[in-house]
This record gives C-alpha cells, sequence and structure tokens, in this order.
C-alpha cells in the first residue's frame, strides 16, 4: 500500500453537511452515538499484536510497525455507524498498554475523554476506497459505497500514545 494523503484540513466538499459534523466532532463519538440511539454497543472485533498499516508506522510512530491493534464496531440499534481502528506501540510499556489490554468491548472514547492526562492531537481525514485496508475491513460490516470518510487523530498520555482511526458507515446518517 502506497503511503496515503491524511489531511489536517477536510474539504469544503466532503459529502453530506451532516456527516461532516460527525466527521469534525471535538468530543467523543462514543457520547455522541450513545445520544443519537436507543441501544448502544462496542463489538469488539480484534485486538492483539500485528503489523500496523503503512502510513501508522511512518506517521503514527510506532516503531517498525509491530503495534498493538485494536478494531471494534459503534454500533447503534444493531447498525454498525463507525468502524475504529486504534493503534499503540508494542515496544511500549505503561498505564495505556494496560488499559487497552482491559478494554475488552467498553469504549476507548470513553478512556480518552474522562482521564485528565489526555492530550489530543490533530484530526486528520481521508477519503478511503476500496484500496485502503481499512475499506475493506469496514466493508466487512455493512454495505458500503464507492468510498467512506475515515478521521484519526493521536491521543497522548505521558510517553505513549494512541493513534486511533475511525471510519463512518453509510448507517451514521440514520442517526439525525
Amino acid at each position: 500500500m502506497k503511503r496515503s494523503k491524511w489531511r489536517s484540513r477536510l474539504p469544503a466538499w466532503a459529502d453530506d453537511p451532516y456527516l461532516r459534523t460527525w466527521l469534525t466532532e471535538p468530543d467523543s463519538l462514543t457520547a455522541r452515538c450513545q445520544r443519537n440511539c436507543q441501544v448502544f454497543r462496542v463489538r469488539l472485533l480484534r485486538f492483539g499484536k500485528g503489523m500496523a498499516l503503512a502510513d501508522e508506522a511512518v506517521e503514527g510512530g510506532v516503531a517498525h510497525g509491530l503495534a498493538w491493534v485494536r478494531e471494534v464496531a459503534l454500533e447503534c440499534d444493531g447498525r454498525p455507524v463507525i468502524f475504529a481502528h486504534t493503534t499503540l506501540a508494542a515496544s511500549g510499556k505503561g498505564r495505556l498498554t494496560r488499559w487497552m489490554a482491559r478494554l475488552g468491548s467498553r469504549s476507548l472514547g470513553s478512556l480518552l475523554f474522562a482521564y485528565p492526562g489526555f492530550r489530543r492531537g490533530t484530526i486528520e481525514f481521508l477519503r478511503l476506497d476500496a484500496r485502503h485496508p481499512l475499506y475493506r475491513r469496514a466493508a466487512r460490516l455493512t454495505p458500503v459505497g464507492p468510498s467512506l470518510w475515515a478521521r484519526r487523530s493521536q491521543h497522548r498520555l505521558g510517553g505513549q500514545q494512541v493513534l486511533v482511526t475511525e471510519v463512518f458507515l453509510p448507517d451514521i446518517l440514520r442517526l439525525k
């Protein structure tokens, strides 16, 4: 996979204005989902050591591409609305490593936005298509169109950082 071109500004032409509010949401997507549906659930899809994606190893600070990788589906009323992919350098040891290992089906966002020591970096945006591995993983959850919007940001706690990428699935638009 060639290096993706993540942008720190969402293009003015970026699709639906309602989707734009989700992409630029400064607070927890988990909390926003919970406010907009009856039954919210985090479904753990994968957690373990693995290789970071090429653009994560370059820009996310993951040494040698080896990382703890966590993938979940955020579901509202039984429908997946966001696919989240998180990487944390496997070489690091600290609170964040221990917390990630114990999360299970709980939301990482509930930790990132509740614990006062976290600092969030810039939100970056990318329109994914079938060439991107995260598009293909998200497409396993629900039927999708030719492209999906994603955003990502780094969250730092002490000397550790976690890179969180959120891919917005078509049913996000039903949460109006």
